[in-house]
Parts: C-alpha cells; sequence; structure tokens
C-alpha cells in the first residue's frame, strides 16, 4: 500500500467517524436513539445522499484504490463483534422470582408467534433471497423477532426506568429471546456454507452450536479462573483489557472453526465475561465498552449506512409490508401473553412495544444475512429500516408514556413531575 493509499484509507475512516458522531450526537440532543444517527451519518457519506450528489468524489474517498474496502471492512466486522461481546456481558438480569412467568411468557410470545411469522412469510417475498431458501426463511423470522437489548436499555437508562421491574423484566426476556436468535442465525450461516443439506448434517450443525454454548459457559468460566489464579493478581487493569480482549477473540476464532457464526461466538464471549463480577473486572468491562461503543461500533453502524444505497435498493413497498405486518405480529404476540400473567391493556402494549425495538441486533442480522449471501440489498434495507423506524418508535412511545404518567400524578399531587 503506497502512502497516497494510506492517505486515503485513514481520511475515509475519520469521515466515517466523523459523520457517525456528529449524527448521533444530533439524535441524542433530539432525546432519540444514538444508534439511529450513527446509520443516518452513514447513510448521508453513502451512495444515498454524497454520491447522489458527486458520485466520483464519493468513490474517490471510500472505493479510491481496490483494497480500500477489504480495509474498512475489517473494522466493520472488528466493530461487529466487539458491539455483540459488549451486548454479553452487559446483560443483566435479575428481576425476582416473582416475575419469572411473566420472563417466559414474554420469550414465548416474542419468538414463537414473530419467528413462525417470518419464517412461512419469507417464501411470499419475491426475488430477495440470494442463498439457501431454509437459511434465507431463518433469517427473515430472526429479523421479525429480535429485540435490541442495547437501544431498549440505554432508553430506560436515560428515562430514570432502568430500576424498575418493567425494565428488568424486558432486558432478562430480551437476552434471553436474543440468545436463541443467534443460535438459530449460527445455524442458518452454516446451512448457507453448505453444512446442512440433508437431514443428519442440519442436526449435525445445530448440536454443534448447542455444544458450543454450553461447554462455553460450563468450562469457559472455570478455565477462566484457572488462569486468573495463576496471574490475575499480577495483572494491571490496562493488561486485564487485553486479556479480556484476548477472550473474546479466541471464542469468534473456535466458533469461527466450527462453522458457527462469529456474532454469535461474540456474544457467548461476552455472557461469559460478564459472570464475573470482581471490582476489577467491571472497571475493565467498562473500559471495554467505552472503547467499543464510542470508536470501533459508531465506525460498524457508519458503514452500515454507507451500504446502503437508497436510491437503488430500497423497495418501498417490501419495506412497508415487512415493517407493519411483523411489528402487528410482534404486538399481538406479546400483548396477549403479557395479558395471559395478569398485566393490563397498556402495560402489554408497553411490553409489545419494548420487545418490538430491533436497533442493533436487527442490523446485525441484516449484516450477516448480506455478507453471508442469504438476502439480497433490498432485503438488507428492509431490514435495516425496520430496525431503524422500530426503535424510534420505542423511543418516542417511552417518553410519551414517562411524560404523560408523570402529568398524571403531577395533577394528583404525588410525585412532581421531572424532566
Amino acid at each position: 500500500m503506497s502512502d497516497t493509499e494510506l492517505a486515503r484509507f485513514f481520511l475515509s475512516l475519520v469521515l466515517v467517524l466523523i459523520g457517525a458522531m456528529s449524527a448521533g450526537h444530533l439524535f441524542k440532543r433530539l432525546r432519540l436513539p444514538r444508534v439511529v444517527g450513527e446509520i443516518c451519518g452513514g447513510i448521508i457519506l453513502g451512495p444515498s445522499v454524497f454520491g447522489f450528489m458527486a458520485p466520483q468524489a464519493q468513490r474517490w474517498v471510500f472505493a479510491g484504490f481496490e483494497t480500500q474496502s477489504a480495509l474498512l471492512s475489517a473494522f466493520y466486522w472488528l466493530g461487529l463483534v466487539l458491539l455483540m461481546f459488549t451486548a454479553g456481558f452487559k446483560v443483566q438480569t435479575g428481576a425476582g422470582r416473582d416475575g419469572s412467568r411473566l420472563i417466559a411468557l414474554l420469550v414465548i410470545g416474542a419468538v414463537v408467534l414473530p419467528f413462525a411469522f417470518g419464517f412461512l412469510a419469507a417464501p411470499f417475498i419475491p426475488d430477495t433471497a440470494k442463498g439457501d431458501p431454509i437459511a434465507f426463511r431463518l433469517v427473515v423470522g430472526i429479523g421479525a423477532a429480535v429485540t435490541s437489548i442495547p437501544v431498549i436499555s440505554r432508553l430506560f437508562i436515560d428515562l430514570n426506568l432502568m430500576g424498575t421491574r418493567f425494565a428488568r423484566t424486558v432486558v432478562t426476556a430480551a437476552a434471553i429471546q436474543d440468545l436463541i436468535l443467534w443460535a438459530i442465525l449460527a445455524v442458518a450461516t452454516a446451512i448457507q456454507q453448505g453444512h446442512g443439506s440433508d437431514p443428519v448434517d442440519l442436526s449435525r450443525v445445530a448440536v454443534t452450536t448447542l455444544v458450543f454454548a454450553v461447554l462455553s459457559f460450563m468450562l469457559g468460566p472455570r478455565v477462566l479462573r484457572v488462569v486468573g489464579r495463576l496471574g490475575v493478581k499480577r495483572f494491571t487493569e490496562a493488561s486485564l483489557i487485553g486479556y479480556t480482549l484476548l477472550v473474546c477473540l479466541a471464542f469468534v476464532t473456535i466458533a469461527s472453526l466450527l462453522d458457527i457464526n462469529v456474532v454469535f461466538g461474540a456474544f457467548v464471549a461476552g455472557l461469559v465475561i460478564g459472570r464475573f463480577p470482581s471490582d476489577l473486572f467491571e472497571m475493565v468491562k467498562q473500559r471495554i465498552a467505552d472503547l467499543s461503543l464510542w470508536f470501533f461500533v459508531p465506525i460498524y453502524f457508519a458503514l452500515v449506512g454507507l451500504n446502503l444505497d437508497l436510491s437503488l435498493h430500497l423497495d418501498w413497498r417490501l419495506t412497508l409490508v415487512f415493517l407493519a405486518a411483523s411489528t402487528a405480529v410482534k404486538l399481538a404476540s406479546v400483548m396477549l401473553v403479557a395479558r395471559t400473567a395478569g398485566c393490563g391493556w397498556s402495560e402489554a402494549l408497553d411490553y409489545g412495544m419494548a420487545m418490538n425495538t430491533r436497533g442493533g441486533p436487527g442490523i446485525v442480522v441484516a449484516s450477516v444475512g448480506l455478507a453471508s449471501g442469504i438476502i439480497d440489498d433490498r432485503m438488507f434495507t428492509a431490514l435495516v429500516l425496520a430496525s431503524l423506524v422500530t426503535s424510534l418508535a420505542a423511543g418516542l412511545w417511552f417518553r410519551w408514556r414517562r411524560d404523560r404518567i408523570s402529568l398524571i400524578r403531577a395533577n394528583a399531587g404525588g410525585v412532581p413531575r421531572s424532566r
């Protein structure tokens, strides 16, 4: 690589990060999910806006030499891996035994019917499947059922709701649900790679994925504790950051060697690291989260937007139908199970809106599906836009609900309205 090419690559990386952070900050100021702004920053820099206004300049910056796309792709995948790793170790449960029935019902309501809807409806989506039809149906089912833990958690934190039973119940249910769906995604990518051509082969893929997860949860913490006893007392916080990232990459490498999707490997690694509650590890995890969420993850989301060409790949009919139908099924299914658990209609709707927030994980599903050759650019665009719209809808809904409830309490002489 020449000095000119290196300079052009760094220029593209700087512009991507500036676009993501600027748009993310703007959306944060507007009290909207930051992830939506980061993707919009990429859309502005991509063929949809910059490329439409100045196509030659856009290509010069982002596709100026042969290996530039591969270099940006490396940051794309590193951001994706760190996103799933931090999502795994930041998962917190604790709704209590009294909420276990509701959590189980929410998982069932958020997974079974929405996934079945996507799986069964996928064959009727014309000309969007690029690879194996079973893998395509699995990805569409996941896209209809997934819930974003990062977006909904950040929203609850911003609204001072994270300590409520409602928020803990949603996050716990979403964590269990997404673990199931990431396992299904790992199976889908394995099928796409030709490892599920018959029932026996498909069973082997499913068993391998399950065994990897079970052994990781059973043996991973024990192995890390043994290593820790040998030298953790001599480790500084800085060195532990490096070793923790090494654990993440080791899990991702093992998963890849077993033909398991790296997204699932990174998420499992995060769950394993999350089982170490010491104060030192809490600081280490916070440092990794800060570095990831303020550098690598914004680059990933901006590159997602950069890959969207709305002028060529936006199918309004496909996007609107998928968004409306999947949202209706998800809301109805979650509300039904919440009502079964004894919730009122308004609380059931709150659970439905929360579990329909697809955010980053919905975009991850789209990214993996496109990169694996399972879906085409039209379906990728539809899945990404559905994730953005549901995240925006959840943000607006819960802010309105918070303010409305606060106003009612203030008028009744109760808790003063807070902003």
